[in-house]
């Protein structure tokens, strides 16, 4: 678990801009410390909690320390093959949803940091509930990594326009998948089970 935080890793936990949390920072409402000789900020875990706490910020991704994923599928197979993988690994946490309207509404409420999204889901497809999430500023910070095994080539340029990140075709490679998460969140590869 980590115990001392860049202002942008405690930026993407408070769900706040970087530059609030430098401000924060500089005025003395986040107590922290700089890196001799540079001009780096850091934030012992204990401050950067106790910041989250006087400003009524959920601490919940502080205390699991977990990255959010939200998996939506409605192809029970693809959910346990990717569930099991998530699992096996301690930095995700993770939900599920198998339809566009429920993603919608998990994407508000439990606010991944990340969503695998199949693009043919039973009730809307995967690129409308591309641009729901991105027509939201709240949830502009969310990856978003588009799956399926029956899309055409130019309809991938449509997804990536429409708002996501990623995509990959069905069958999973999983190894594959694993490694586009990491980079999308800009974390390392190597701690995979």
């Amino acid at each position: 678990m980590k115990t001392v935080y860049t202002t942008g890793e405690a930026a993407k936990i408070c769900k706040v801009s970087q530059q609030t949390i430098i401000r924060c920072f500089d005025s003395g409402q986040l107590k922290g410390f700089r890196v001799p000789g540079s001009r780096f900020r850091r934030i012992p875990r204990e401050s950067l909690y106790r910041f989250m706490r006087e400003n009524n910020i959920p601490t919940d991704a502080l205390e699991s320390g977990r990255r959010r994923i939200l998996i939506v599928d409605d192809d029970q197979a693809v959910v346990d093959l990717i569930s099991e993988v998530l699992s096996s690994d301690d930095r995700f946490e993770y939900k599920v949803v198998n339809n566009g309207f429920g993603a919608g509404m998990l994407a508000k409420e439990y606010h991944p940091e990340l969503i695998i999204l199949d693009v043919m889901l039973p009730d809307i497809n995967g690129q409308a509930v591309c641009e729901l999430i991105r027509s939201d500023p709240t949830m502009a910070d969310i990856k978003i990594i588009c799956i399926s095994g029956m899309v055409e080539e130019d309809k991938i340029e449509d997804l990536l326009k429409s708002g996501a990140n990623d995509f990959l075709h069905k069958p999973l490679d999983i190894d594959e998948l694993v490694r586009r998460i990491c980079r999308l969140l800009d974390m390392e590869t190597s701690a995979i089970a």
